[in-house]
């Protein structure tokens, strides 16, 4: 969701959970924080990595160790591209609208890596898929309603419910398309060409990021795997207080338990990889690809707007988490550069410009996603000058300090 309208919700939120009182739904005891490590999805082992634990960082590097191993001689062959997908709700037009025009300008690659979080959680199985499924994300990015995503609640519903609406249409639009043939392809993506897809939730109750390896949960192939999947991509997308947390069954030494998980927005906008996975390969003397590039897709405007605030507790209230979100959009930008240039890795960030200024009447507004989408294929369709820095980085504002310098450069191809 948008920073504006998910701020507005988060602070009507707070004020609906402290007339709800003490009153709350039933659930499972939550994952005691010392044995999170430890918990697993009954026959769905070893599907997610906590990233904030150096457990959770070894666990993800020893498995990249192991799909190359089973690859042989393939294992870290050629160029390596990766592509990270931000949140921003029906914002995520834009990233839609880049792909597919980047496919319709020719250099588009495969894809070693996609991840992403709410809104590019919905997109990255269909980038990871390539080309094929350009129709799909035109579909759902320029022809879905609200009541194709969510069905609001009554007020006082909302008050004693977990969430202000049911996002039980956008489950439906997930499995329209998530189907077990989905799941295959994703499999022999992951076992055979070592192509990885991530998509970040967030542990609520531990306040942790989660990474999913959706192509391991793809590989156990079973009804209860294909749930997950689906429920994962949800997970991702639901946003705290808007929509319904998702609950996620857990066992440990026998006994059930509940983890709750919303967007992972509420950790992280957009992410690669955990800074300490590269630097654990590098320990371990890990084989790396020697030209990579990672390119993010960030759905949002990096640039501040301007906006007269009503002198009213709600309004300044939300206005200030607008801006909280706006900002941590920005850091998260500075910490892929990092990383990326610790890691040797090229940046290439691509955003919405300033220049667009469609009107947005309500979320998932029809018109203003048809536009939006527009706007990011014609951009693609001519060579998207992507950006080599974060915002506000050394020369990366013209003298005017309005508007960001880029340098057009065209992808690498695998």
């Amino acid at each position: 969701m948008r920073p504006a309208a998910l701020a507005s919700l988060l602070t009507c939120s707070a004020v609906l959970a402290a007339l709800a009182g003490c009153s709350a739904l039933e659930r499972k005891s939550s994952v005691p924080p010392q044995a999170l490590s430890k918990a697993q999805i009954a026959g769905l082992p070893s599907v997610r990595y906590l990233i904030s634990t150096q457990s959770g960082v070894d666990a993800l590097v020893n498995d990249v160790i192991q799909v190359e191993a089973a690859r042989g001689k393939n294992a870290f062959a050629g160029d390596a591209n990766y592509l990270a997908l931000s949140g921003g709700g029906d914002d995520g037009a834009f990233g839609a609208g880049l792909l597919v025009g980047w496919t319709q300008q020719g250099t588009r690659p495969q894809f070693t890596l996609v991840t992403g979080i709410s809104t590019g959680a919905l997109i990255a199985p269909f980038a990871y898929l390539g080309k094929d499924y350009d129709p799909i994300l035109k579909n759902v990015y320029t022809n879905i309603q609200p009541k194709d995503v969510y069905v609001e609640r009554g007020i006082l519903s909302g008050i004693f419910s977990d969430g202000l609406a049911d996002s039980t249409p956008l489950y439906q639009l997930i499995s329209k398309y998530i189907d077990a043939d989905f799941l295959k392809k994703v499999a022999y993506e992951y076992n055979t060409n070592g192509r990885w897809l991530l998509i970040g939730t967030t542990n609520i109750d531990a306040g942790q990021p989660v990474i999913w390896n959706m192509g391991r949960i793809a590989t156990i192939g079973t009804p209860q795997a294909l749930e997950l999947f689906r429920r994962v991509m949800l997970a991702s997308a639901s946003i705290p207080g808007a929509f319904s947390p998702v609950m996620f069954d857990f066992l440990l030494d026998g006994q059930a338990f509940q983890e709750m998980h919303v967007d992972g927005g509420a950790s992280t906008q957009v992410f690669l990889y955990p800074a300490a996975a590269a630097s654990k390969a590098n320990d371990l003397g890990v084989k790396r690809r020697t030209q990579r590039q990672v390119y993010i897709i960030r759905n949002s405007r990096l640039d501040p707007r301007w906006n007269e605030t009503e002198r009213r507790t709600l309004s300044v209230a939300g206005r200030a988490i607008s801006q909280l979100i706006q900002t941590q959009g920005i850091g998260d930008l500075y910490r892929i550069y990092n990383t990326a240039q610790a890691d040797h890795v090229g940046f290439n960030l691509a955003y919405i410009g300033s220049d667009f200024n469609e009107p947005h009447k309500e979320e998932f507004d029809q018109q203003y996603m048809k536009a939006l989408f527009q706007y990011g294929y014609e951009h693609a369709i001519h060579g998207y000058p992507w950006s080599k820095y974060p915002p506000g980085f050394k020369g990366a504002f013209d003298t005017d300090g309005a508007k960001m310098r880029i340098q057009k450069t065209g992808p690498q191809k695998q």
